[in-house]
This record gives C-alpha cells, sequence and structure tokens, in this order.
C-alpha cells in the first residue's frame, strides 16, 4: 500500500482569498477538507506543502527548516497577490498556524487569520517528538520498507529530530514576543483533549491577544484532539470559520444555509 502524501492545491473561487498551511507531520491533505467548503462558499483558496513534506519523514528533517518554510508561506501570499486577491486572510493547523501568526506580525495587508490548534505561547509542552517517530514508523511499515532501513532511518531522525524541534521552538519564542504586532482580528480554535499541545494553549493565546486590544475569535471544541480539521470538531470548525470570513470580508454567503 501506497501513501498518498498530498499536493499543493489551489481551489479557484471568488476574489477574497484564503491560505492554508499544514501541520508539522503532515501535508496539504490536513486542510483539504476545509479548502472545498471555503471554495464552495466563495472563497479562493491556496494551500502549500512546506518544503520537505509529502513523503518519507527524514525528508522534513533534511530539506525543511523553520527558515524554507516562512519562504513558503511568503511564496504562498504573494502567489495570490500577484493573481489578484487583495482580500487575504491566512490560517494554519498546528506548525502551520506558527506560520500563519508569523504571517499577521510581518504584514499588516493581511485582512486577519489565525490558528488550529497551535502552541504559540506553549510550544515547549508537547508529544511532537514521540508523534513524529511513531508517524515516522507508520509511513515506513506502510511503504513495506525493509527492516534494516526502517533502522537506519530510525537511528538518523531520533538524532536530527531534537535540534529542528530546537528551531521551531526559538521561532516560536519570537513569535510570542511579537503577538503586539498583530492588530488584525485573530481567529483561535483549539480542542480539549488536544494530545500533542496543552489544551489550554489557545485560551492563554486569547487572553494575550485581547489583553493588547486585538479582537480574538476564540473557539473550543471540549472532546476534540489535535486535527482539527479533520476530526469529530471539523464541521463545527469550518462553520466557525466561514462565519468568521463572513464578518472580516463583510461578503454575503449564499450557500450558508446549505452546511
Amino acid at each position: 500500500m501506497k501513501t498518498y502524501t498530498g499536493e499543493p492545491f489551489y481551489f479557484n473561487g471568488g476574489r477574497p482569498a484564503v491560505i492554508l498551511l499544514h501541520a508539522y507531520s503532515g501535508n496539504s491533505n490536513d486542510v483539504r477538507m476545509l479548502g472545498r467548503t471555503l471554495q464552495k462558499h466563495g472563497y479562493t483558496v491556496y494551500a502549500p506543502v512546506f518544503t520537505g513534506h509529502g513523503g518519507d519523514p527524514c525528508r522534513i528533517l533534511r530539506d525543511g527548516d523553520p527558515d524554507a518554510w516562512w519562504e513558503d508561506t511568503q511564496l504562498a501570499i504573494r502567489r495570490l497577490r500577484d493573481s489578484g486577491h487583495d482580500q487575504l486572510a491566512i490560517f494554519g493547523l498546528s506548525l502551520g498556524g506558527l506560520f500563519a501568526t508569523r504571517a499577521l506580525e510581518n504584514d499588516a495587508q493581511l485582512s486577519g487569520g489565525g490558528v488550529f490548534a497551535s502552541p504559540i505561547t506553549t510550544w515547549g509542552q508537547s508529544n511532537v517528538p514521540e508523534y513524529f517517530q511513531r508517524l515516522a514508523m507508520n509511513y515506513y511499515r506502510k511503504e513495506q520498507t525493509p527492516q534494516a532501513a526502517v533502522d537506519d532511518k530510525m537511528a538518523w531522525i531520533k538524532e536530527h529530530l531534537p535540534a529542528q524541534l530546537a528551531a521551531i521552538q526559538a521561532m516560536t519564542k519570537q513569535l510570542d514576543a511579537d503577538l503586539d504586532q498583530i492588530h488584525q482580528p485573530f481567529f483561535i480554535a483549539q480542542g480539549g483533549r488536544d494530545e500533542m499541545i496543552d489544551p489550554q494553549s489557545g485560551a492563554q493565546l486569547a487572553d494575550r491577544l485581547r489583553a493588547q486590544g486585538t479582537t480574538v475569535d476564540y473557539h473550543f471544541y471540549p472532546d476534540a484532539t489535535h486535527l482539527l480539521t479533520v476530526n469529530t470538531a471539523h464541521r463545527q470548525l469550518f462553520a466557525d470559520v466561514l462565519d468568521y470570513l463572513q464578518k472580516l470580508f463583510e461578503v454575503s454567503d449564499d450557500n450558508k444555509n446549505k452546511r
């Protein structure tokens, strides 16, 4: 069985446009359902795949890093603007939310956006190292990789993963320090049964932003786990994102009753 690794997608819709950024151990499949939903409601949607993602997990560590992923994010923004989309929002799941936040801190022309289960204030409190290694093992099993090769790859991952996670944490600390640069309305979604990060991280971020006067649209899904865009909370999340975007862009949603 071959795993489907996901490709960048561009769903053409209306003039308001949305960028969706995927998770650390994921790819564009993380946000594909949300992308189709937004397209049906009149938005153009673009989801890049971060450098190194979409295949062998070793590639994430070998080819990717926060600098490359930030460049991916900036290229996505430029692509949509070059296509004439001046009304633009950006969201991200987990790691993707870190870069959506960075974009909003650095680009005042973005209309808004936000995060889904992203540990902006609590990155050090996560189960990412263990989860990443389990994901890698599952990938190699599905790919029917010979055991000797699996052993070599897993040893390589264990050696190189800590440095990349440290680089992500360093970037996140800077994001935390620069939150006062965010002036756009900010969307936050968090699951109460998040197995990857502190379930209180979303509320902490909301409190920080509200304290500085930023408008926050915060949603807590008590029974939801980490991957909010594909788990039991996804339908409610999609509805909440659509409501946020409708207010952000002040557009009518003729399909609202079709959700």
